[in-house]
């Protein structure tokens, strides 16, 4: 009898627990942060851009309405993931990425002024220690996404990247902010994030050339988002993201929906 009621006290409390965690997800807001795929969508001047063709469209034989299309993409373009071995040999592909590293605590970091007056601005560590003057230590393991205020500035891509061209040679005019390499080592072996997401084309600012900041989270596991939408509609913190991609075997990126949940009444 003892064992029933101990029994039951768990499916009790199991219950309750479920109930509550569902619960909270219905008193807040969720927040799209993906732009949407179009033959507007912005892509890496190399990259095939978003091509999308229509399969069939309107009234069958049969007399009921059909629809179908099919697209085509590179991994990288749109509000995508970087898997870390875009830039890490035998590190994540897509699918190797564990669900723990693309679902948790998001932080926000704002550098929105200094990316207006520098487009190549790269978020320092100090940045990071202003923000923690009045925000507390990021947390360990968690999500951190930095607004740089580009978000705004989509689907224009001279405004957004610095360039509407095509082609090798403009990539040298790319313009817009990202993370330094210091920063970078510092998120790893100070804070200890497990994953890293930003509103422009890559971690790395437009006039990168070795692309260090992505080496250096890469050879430690850590997958970046770009191109993230609407950072500007969240709090500085205590929020969660979700970011899956589309699960590509052995791809080292893919389109990402991601969306943000902030708690309330």
């Amino acid at each position: 009898m003892k064992k029933l009621f101990l029994f039951l006290s768990f499916i009790v409390v199991l219950s309750i627990s479920f109930v509550s965690a569902a619960d909270n997800f219905t008193k807040g807001r969720w927040i799209d942060l993906t732009h949407e795929f179009s033959e507007e969508t912005i892509y890496w001047p190399t990259s095939e851009p978003f091509k999308k063709t229509t399969v069939f469209n309107g009234i069958t034989n049969a007399g009921f309405y059909y629809s179908a299309h099919k697209f085509s993409t590179s991994e990288h373009g749109g509000t995508h993931v970087d898997a870390p071995i875009h830039f890490s040999e035998n590190s994540n592909t897509v699918d190797q990425i564990p669900l723990e590293q693309l679902i948790g605590s998001g932080v926000v970091i704002r550098i929105t002024e200094k990316a207006e007056r520098n487009r190549n601005y790269q978020l320092s560590v100090q940045d990071i220690l202003d923000w923690e003057k009045n925000n507390g230590i990021i947390p360990k393991n968690s999500i951190l996404l930095i607004d740089t205020g580009s978000s705004k500035l989509w689907p224009n891509k001279k405004a957004y990247m610095g360039t509407d061209e095509r082609g090798q040679e403009a990539i040298q005019k790319l313009k817009f902010p990202g993370i330094h390499p210091d920063a970078a080592k510092f998120l790893i072996s100070k804070r200890k994030i497990k994953a890293v997401g930003l509103d422009t084309p890559s971690m790395d600012f437009g006039g990168s050339k070795l692309f260090k900041t992505h080496q250096l989270l890469f050879k430690n596991n850590i997958p970046g988002f770009e191109n993230v939408a609407d950072l500007d509609q969240l709090p500085l913190k205590g929020f969660t993201i979700f970011a899956l991609p589309m699960k590509i075997k052995g791809g080292s990126g893919g389109p990402l929906r991601i969306v943000a949940f902030v708690p309330g009444e």
